[in-house]
């Protein structure tokens, strides 16, 4: 029996993936899941799927300028292109060369109706956003206890925070039971008062995240009066419980950044208060001595008694002014009292009489 190499099994089977004419050209009908668009040539990856089996697919920046479809998760489409293998990964994929539109995916339309109907009624409005505690003390996760977001996101509240207490609602993540379970766990941690609460899981499909597009959950959020954190899958994924949501994080592990702060980079800012506060008191200092010896070598401090002269002989003068003043209006006042008395006398009757 010949021994082969990895290398060489692969490309013996990639030959016979090349060499077989029902593979060079053909159209796959599926369902369009887990797109990833986010690398530098701009090229969509994504799973093609049907109720019972998924293939990798592959379409390059340049054939989605020009197809009539756009790759979007939960999209029905035909896909028209060659199945190849990929050497490095050692599976096969098609290399996608046209989209043609197949019809809706039931679970993306569902999706956007519920969307439509939560947007017309104000639920993603910022208004209604809470703001997250600057200093929280207690913070609630609802999310699976084995999955490995959880595992990450405690280890990096500990790392940045030490101080803050942890508390776990177990629930269910992915099915048809997942919805109602996060519900319930959400319900269960506002009991227990955290000053705030991620919600979230790590990545998956589109089907797979779907227990967070539920309407009964968003509307739970909604009304919930802690701030939520969303934090579903990768920087990708998209829920309806990251537009109900107060705040949206990229990943679970981000969403456990925001909401604690670093103790490391706020002690890093104490001290650099420390030495501002520090420095601005030795100047506020250094001016109060330069005014003070200022006001020392003043005349009035050093000579008060000058001071004093000066200012008794100008309440002297005043003084003076005021009293010649004071004489000067009370000898015309006397004056023109004693013409006002003359003029009296002089039309008294009985002198009047006497006279005549």
């Amino acid at each position: 029996m010949k021994v082969w190499s990895v290398s060489e099994i692969t490309g013996h089977i990639k030959v016979l993936f090349n060499a077989d004419p029902t593979l060079a050209r053909l159209a796959i009908r599926g369902e369009i899941s887990n797109l990833s668009t986010g690398g530098a040539g701009g090229h969509a990856y994504f799973v093609l799927k049907d109720g019972r089996c998924q293939m990798n697919a592959v379409m390059w920046s340049s054939k989605m300028a020009v197809t009539p479809v756009r790759p979007q998760n939960g999209t029905r489409v035909v896909a028209i292109g060659r199945v190849t293998i990929y050497d490095a990964a050692g599976r096969y994929q098609l290399m996608v060369e046209e989209l043609r539109s197949d019809g809706g995916g039931d679970l993306y339309a569902q999706f956007l109706r519920l969307k439509e109907k939560l947007a017309a009624e104000g639920l993603f409005d910022d208004d209604r956003k809470q703001p997250l505690p600057a200093f929280p003390r207690l913070v609630g996760l609802v999310t699976s206890p084995t999955g490995a977001a959880v595992q990450d996101m405690i280890r990096i509240l500990r790392q940045r925070c030490p101080g803050v207490k942890v508390l776990l609602a177990p629930a269910v993540v992915q099915g048809d039971e997942a919805p109602y379970s996060l519900i319930g766990a959400l319900h269960r941690l506002v009991k227990f008062k955290p000053d705030v609460i991620v919600m979230g899981r790590g990545g998956g499909s589109f089907e797979e995240l779907n227990a967070f597009n539920h309407e009964g959950l968003a509307r739970a959020v909604s009304s919930c009066t802690i701030p939520v954190v969303s934090a579903v899958g990768h920087e990708s994924d998209f829920t309806i419980l990251d537009l109900v949501a107060d705040v949206r994080a990229p990943t679970p592990t981000a969403a456990a950044t925001q909401v604690v702060p670093d103790q490391v980079e706020l002690q890093r800012r104490l001290v650099d208060l420390e030495r501002r506060l520090g420095g601005a008191l030795k100047r506020r200092l250094q001016r109060d001595q330069a005014r003070l010896k200022a006001a020392l070598g003043s005349p009035a401090l050093r000579y008060p008694d000058r001071l004093l002269e000066s200012r008794r002989q100008r309440l002297d003068d005043v003084h003076a002014r005021l009293w010649r003043a004071w004489e000067r209006t009370l000898l015309m006042r006397r004056q023109r009292l004693d013409r006002g008395v003359a003029k009296l006398t002089a039309l008294d009757p009985e002198s009047v009489l006497g006279r005549g």
